[in-house]
């Protein structure tokens, strides 16, 4: 049996019409109704989490997952205000998630009335489109319900995908189950058109003859990440191509590179092909900026428009997968006619000091220090069977990215350390393979909460990083004399998560020097099989933490 409410009801027939089959509902009684209807429709799989800024980033790891749009449903009030990190995050990495808000009625918003503020806007720029259903009385209120329905859902799987807003004002009585079926509703549909030849015209004539093309490949999600894998091995034997970390590249940190190549004029592209999401490096984005003369090609399914590198010339409204493929086949055509191939020179210059760097990592022998754990980790992981990984922001992703040969997610959207956790546990709990979240203290603690779950299973495994701070801060020569430095820009402590793991039933293991790290406590964590999450804390020193890592890059 269903709400009585007519709203509820059409938005859950809709949302399973339009696909939808996951949502992370929160505690309320304003939303009860909807999560109800939930709840008890076989087509939806519902996720509990009490914590909803959490609950924003499970969804938000259940849609990297699936690729699919995923519902996360909260009450009235400050509610909806916390899921807006997560909604931030999900707009810029351009993933489907759906906030569902239920509400006061109308004529009691600012009238000092319990668990109301205006929400139906409160998401603001952050989601692509927001509705607020009314309460049907007649034909005509339940077409505009059906409209604004269809037309959210549909602006939610648009391109590549954006984070929506349904507001629902629902009136007193809540709970009233008693129709006993969903209705029959319209369905609107969205046929995307096809590239043009002509979207990938000005490439052939201008990127392919210019004298040192670049390719430079922002975050993009796993499924672009394996479908690129031919396009971009196609590519790289004739034009260089920038990555950070790819499924299909071999481990390269992109500042090492970058530190040979910054000051020599040779190694400046002239025309940069941009494609998928933001960049980690902050040094590789201040590097393509000085190529002041170079033309920037941008790539966007939406047409969005982004001067990363301050030398915009085109926007291409297409797939990257498309518009990759179709270089690579011109570039194979001029292959066979010995006609026009792009520069070899500088190409091969690149393809140098890539190896060279790759070398250097290879034989890379840290002290005992998060360099060198996560070294081991990545070398442990080499030889394992299929499995995720996420890394979370700040020297996280980037020790990660220095030496793994996959495909590391990162919410790298607006790159904050709040939600890390929780978006690799909400993947964990659709994917069946082992998901590893490599993960600093600061984040770990500040998203503890993503652990105060039941339904979490033992493929969800956290090496957790703690050196006692926020090491990220102690590179920075203008703070060192900064008597804030330590306990507030770095925000010192000497928490450890054994307690959180003992208090939430998560297996505990722990690393304290190089001996236990060389030993096999870290190889009987990842191949032993548990019923609930585990943790691995490896517990190191900041300065030398620093030290290490400033000796690579």
């Amino acid at each position: 049996m269903y709400s009585n409410k007519e709203n509820i009801n059409i938005l859950t027939a809709l949302l399973i019409e339009h696909g939808v089959r996951h949502a992370v509902v929160c505690p309320g009684s304003r939303n009860a109704p909807i999560v109800h209807n939930l709840d008890v429709c076989p087509q939806i799989e519902c996720f509990p989490v009490t914590d909803e800024r959490s609950a924003g980033f499970y969804a938000l790891g259940i849609a990297q997952y699936t690729n699919q749009p995923t519902v996360v449903c909260v009450t009235s009030g400050t509610a909806l205000l916390n899921v807006l990190p997560a909604v931030a995050e999900a707009y810029y990495q351009h993933v489907p998630i759906i906030i569902i808000s239920a509400d006061r009625p109308l004529a009691w918003i600012d009238q000092q009335d319990g668990q109301t503020l205006p929400q139906a806007d409160a998401l603001g720029k952050f989601v692509k489109k927001a509705v607020s259903l009314p309460e049907p009385h007649d034909a005509a209120e339940h077409w505009l319900c059906n409209r604004l329905v269809n037309e959210v859902l549909i602006t939610c799987k648009k391109g590549d995908g954006t984070p929506v807003h349904i507001n629902v004002p629902i009136s007193e009585p809540l709970f009233d189950f008693s129709t006993e079926s969903l209705p029959t509703e319209r369905v609107f549909r969205l046929d995307e058109g096809t590239e043009a030849m002509e979207c990938y015209q000005s490439l052939e004539r201008e990127f392919l003859n210019s004298q040192r093309p670049m390719i430079v490949i922002g975050q993009m999600d796993r499924f672009n990440a394996f479908y690129l894998e031919d396009c971009l091995n196609r590519l790289r034997d004739h034009i260089t191509v920038i990555y950070e970390s790819l499924s299909f590249a071999p481990a390269l940190h992109i500042d090492k590179v970058l530190g040979i190549v910054e000051q020599e004029e040779d190694y400046s592209p002239d025309a940069i092909l941009y494609v998928e999401g933001t960049l980690v490096s902050k040094k590789l984005k201040q590097f393509l900026r000085r190529a002041t003369t170079a033309k920037t090609w941008t790539v966007s399914r939406s047409g969005d428009i982004y001067d990363t590198f301050q030398n915009l010339y085109r926007v291409i409204e297409g797939r990257t997968g498309y518009i990759l493929d179709n270089i690579a086949a011109a570039i194979e055509r001029k292959q066979k006619f010995e006609d026009g191939l792009p520069n070899h020179e500088f190409h091969t210059k690149w393809q140098k000091v890539f190896a060279k760097v790759a070398n250097e990592t290879k034989l890379l022998n840290p002290k005992y220090s998060q360099v060198a754990v996560v070294k081991e980790f990545c070398k442990q992981l080499s030889g394992a069977d299929s499995y995720h990984l996420h890394a979370a922001n700040s020297m996280s992703v980037r020790l990660v990215d220095m030496f793994t040969e996959t495909y590391v997610s990162c919410n790298r959207g607006v790159n904050g350390i709040e939600g890390s956790l929780s978006t690799a546990a909400g993947f964990s709990l659709i994917a069946t393979l082992p998901t590893y979240c490599v993960i600093g203290d600061l984040s770990f603690f500040y998203d503890s909460n993503a652990l105060w779950n039941q339904n979490l299973h033992g493929n969800f495994r956290i090496l957790l990083l703690n050196n006692g701070c926020g090491g990220i801060f102690n590179k920075f020569s203008g703070l060192q004399n900064s008597p804030a430095k330590k306990p507030l820009v770095m925000a010192s402590h000497r928490t450890s998560a054994k307690g959180l793991c003992q208090s939430y039933g998560i297996e505990y293991r722990a690393i304290h020097n190089l001996e236990e790290l060389n030993g096999t406590a870290m190889q009987e964590w990842m191949t032993s099989d548990f019923d609930r999450p585990s943790l691995l804390e490896v517990f190191t020193d900041a300065e030398t933490d620093t030290h290490e890592f400033a000796k690579y890059v």
